[in-house]
């Protein structure tokens, strides 16, 4: 079983430790943590984990986040991966910083790379986790909280956060998206 992973953000050093790259931060991490390297590719970097006899091809696009639907049309076609087995990790600031939302499919919710997807696959049935990044900004002032780095702190709660989408990730493949989302979708234990 193939499965493409997708996590969203933006290519360039200066968004590195944004919000906005919340799904480039997990599959760095997951990468990372596998002792494996990403390849530049046509549309983005790719990197592939094996796992209980699932291949997971993870994709970074380098489209730039609201023309992220080219790249994920272009590598499931490359890779024959059927639309119900996409999943795509985003930021989303309508939830608290380090809650998880996973769903089967589902609206855009207002995140442009998520709208780029749906319309360039032509259905919204595909999986997604979004990272929730909190909203604690001031009016007019959303683009700039988006691509503002984390904090210090909350750079910290990128190793265990990660960990849980990787982890919730893994469950969607193996047990199948609902009983995944009964673990995913908690809220975070408090240090």
């Amino acid at each position: 079983m193939n499965y493409l992973v997708v996590g969203l953000g933006n290519i360039g050093a200066e968004y590195a430790n944004t919000r906005h790259n919340m799904g480039f931060m997990v599959l760095d991490a997951w990468a990372q943590a596998s002792n494996i390297s990403f390849e530049s590719g046509r549309y983005g970097s790719t990197a592939t984990i094996s796992f209980k006899g699932r291949k997971f091809f993870l994709l970074k696009p380098s489209t730039y986040m609201n023309l992220s639907g080219k790249a994920v049309r272009y590598w499931m076609q490359e890779l024959k991966i059927p639309v119900e087995n996409i999943i795509v990790i985003s930021d989303d600031l309508n939830i608290p910083f380090g809650t998880l939302r996973l769903r089967k499919n589902g609206s855009a919710g207002g995140h442009n790379g998520l709208t780029n997807i749906t319309e360039l696959i032509g259905t919204q049935e595909y999986a997604r986790i979004r990272v929730g990044i909190g909203n604690d900004f001031g009016k007019g002032q959303q683009v700039g909280f988006v691509l503002g780095e984390l904090s210090k702190e909350e750079m910290v709660e990128m190793e265990s956060i990660s960990k849980r989408v990787i982890d919730g990730v893994k469950a969607w493949a193996t047990i199948g998206a609902d009983r995944a989302m009964n673990t995913v979708n908690t809220k975070p234990k408090q240090a």
